[in-house]
């Protein structure tokens, strides 16, 4: 399991979130992102610390991922748009999927954009259930 890069993100992710998820906002230009931020999001799934990774298996990795790109806003604009594509994307890279109504996934991203950071980590474990609920074996 690899990390995505800012590339894959800029030619998946927030391109499918431009073309895909216009709900009157549009999404700015990738150039316009925030400098760090989004390379922070992406690399923070991949951690260790004392040897141990702070995030295990493809549920953590992918809730984490959702997590901090919804709230650390890489983005002026779009970012929980963005933030469902790139982890739709992460995912995908790693043979899974989830089956989810849209406008359910968008309603989830809405709530962890609005949750109180002081409960990152239920949040974060709520964003796990989420996943581990709708989550499924990609066919190809």
């Amino acid at each position: 399991m690899k990390p995505l890069t800012i590339v894959e993100v800029e030619y998946v992710a927030h391109s499918l979130a431009r073309e895909m998820m216009n709900w009157n906002e549009p999404i700015p230009d990738f150039g316009t992102r925030r400098p760090n931020i989004l390379e922070g999001c992406l690399m923070s799934p991949f951690q260790s610390f004392d040897k141990k990774k702070l995030y295990k298996g493809l549920i953590e990795k992918a809730a984490i991922l959702f997590y901090l790109m919804v709230k650390n806003h890489p983005f002026q604009n779009g970012n929980k748009r963005i933030a469902m594509t790139t982890m739709l994307y992460f995912l995908y890279r790693n043979k899974k999927w989830l089956r989810v109504d849209n406008q359910e996934l968008y309603n989830f991203a809405k709530w962890v954009a609005e949750s109180n950071p002081k409960l990152k980590e239920e949040t974060v474990h709520a964003t796990e259930k989420f996943v581990k609920t709708y989550l499924v074996d990609h066919e190809n």
